[in-house]
């Protein structure tokens, strides 16, 4: 695109400038502005793009996008041989300016959603899909209208497009949807994550449908999940194509097996191997093999993009250290992850300790989640429990009332505790899951492990 093709969305008015050059090269951050760039600048609660766009300029800018500018005659005599354009929203003019730029793509677009597992997803997904194509994906876990936006803006000659599409609110995905526009979606599944925005699993589910409001082909979904096994059942509108393990579907793992190399499945009679440990992955590798057969993949380079994942720090991420196996899922926490993580530990045959944490942003659900993972500590035959928080005391309670033995269960209010008997409680083969969400630091738990004892 050039500056003229996108004068007049959201009121765009070329300040200074040559409306000929291109559009090109977006950054939000001034840190990361590289010569010839284009500075965007977004204004939050707690601080305005629009004050640094001469820290844009000095660092090389060509042109910067602003919603404020003050003294304008002397910005335009001082930059005379820059672009400055000014609009009256700058969220408003970057989703609008993707959508353009998305009407010249001609490449697949695949959109990735789901409650947890957005990220690992789309990275596998991208992964297979480079055995094949040049591929433009999400970086990172830039899920937001800005994220979507930016990298549809950053599209040159890829042959085909995975983006992550987050939310924390109804109505976020149907935009990032209609800016997207993707030939085939994914949902991961519908658990909890955000309930206390938006009250239920059920409206979680409504609010993740919006997917389909710019989808062109298929949706695949998550058939374990009963919610979007329950909407599979009857939707007909819709091309939906289904995974699973547990329940039937059209893409199933078979002959799931757990040990200290990883974790082995089978789909249509094809043996995979995972050098991770995660239920929760095999559902990524389901998604990743449908689309790898759709975009015509073979199933040896498949595997080979299986065999050689390695996972993400601290998201189930196996540590061997002392004498002891560490299952350290600390980045983050939800119930969802948690069903996921405690079903795993219980394939171990050694003995198994939980060392489990807050989850947070649940609202006035928290009492209750918590307490429903006592429940799985008991049904996942965890060896012996470790709590911290103040939330996390309820699981602890939880697991005792429903059959946990007392004498195997401890809650500790601080990390610091919880290390200290850790590190008299652990014996020689253990296999211990950490878990909480992230503003537990439960990462420190895992480096104590690791680094202090003896």
């Amino acid at each position: 695109m050039k500056i003229k093709d996108i004068l007049g969305i959201s009121n765009a008015k070329l300040i200074v400038g040559n409306e000929e050059e291109l559009f090109d090269h977006f950054s939000k951050d001034t840190r990361t502005i590289k010569e010839g760039d284009t500075y965007l600048a977004f204004s939050g609660e707690n601080f305005d793009g629009n004050l640094f766009f001469e820290d844009a300029f000095l660092k090389g800018a060509k042109t910067c996008v602003l919603s404020k500018l003050d003294h304008i005659d002397e910005v335009k005599s001082k930059y005379a041989d820059k672009n400055i354009i000014l609009v009256d929203h700058s969220l408003e003019f970057i989703i609008e300016v993707a959508k353009l730029k998305r009407k010249s793509i001609h490449v697949p677009v695949v959109a990735i959603t789901g409650s947890v597992g957005k990220t690992s997803t789309k990275n596998l997904v991208a992964s297979i899909l480079e055995k094949k194509y040049r591929v433009l994906k999400t970086e990172g876990n830039m899920n937001t209208r800005i994220g979507l936006a930016l990298t549809l803006l950053g599209y040159q000659d890829e042959e085909c497009i995975v983006v992550e599409v987050g939310m924390n609110q109804r109505g976020e995905i149907s935009t990032l949807s209609q800016m997207a526009r993707p030939d085939v979606a994914i949902i991961t599944n519908i658990g909890t994550s955000h309930i206390g925005n938006l009250g239920s699993r059920e409206n979680i589910l409504k609010a993740k449908l919006e997917i389909l409001d710019g989808l062109t082909g298929p949706i695949i979904v998550n058939n374990d999940n009963d919610l979007l096994h329950e909407w599979a059942m009857k939707e007909q509108k819709q091309e939906v194509i289904t995974f699973g393990i547990d329940e039937e579907s059209l893409y199933q793992a078979k002959d799931v097996f757990y040990s200290l190399k990883g974790s082995t499945f089978t789909i249509n009679d094809t043996k995979f191997l995972l050098p991770v440990f995660s239920k929760a992955f095999i559902y990524n590798a389901l998604v990743a093999y449908i689309i790898g057969h759709m975009f015509g993949v073979e199933n040896e380079q498949i595997a080979q993009v299986f065999q050689e994942i390695k996972p993400e720090a601290h998201r189930m991420e196996k540590i061997d250290d002392h004498g002891i196996t560490i299952l350290d899922d600390s980045y983050n926490a939800s119930y969802d992850s948690l069903f996921f993580a405690l079903d795993v530990l219980s394939h171990f045959t050694n003995r198994k300790i939980a060392v489990l944490g807050d989850i947070f942003e649940l609202g006035d659900y928290s009492e209750q989640i918590h307490r429903n993972v006592g429940h799985l500590v008991c049904e996942n035959q965890v060896d012996l429990l470790v709590t911290v928080g103040k939330e996390a005391q309820l699981i602890n309670e939880e697991a005792v009332k429903s059959g946990f033995e007392a004498n195997k269960s401890f809650h500790f209010t601080s990390n610091e505790e919880a290390c200290l008997f850790l590190h008299d409680a652990l014996k020689e083969n253990d296999v211990v899951l950490v878990k909480a969400s992230h503003g537990m630091n439960f990462a420190g738990i895992v480096e104590y492990l690791v680094n202090e004892r003896d």
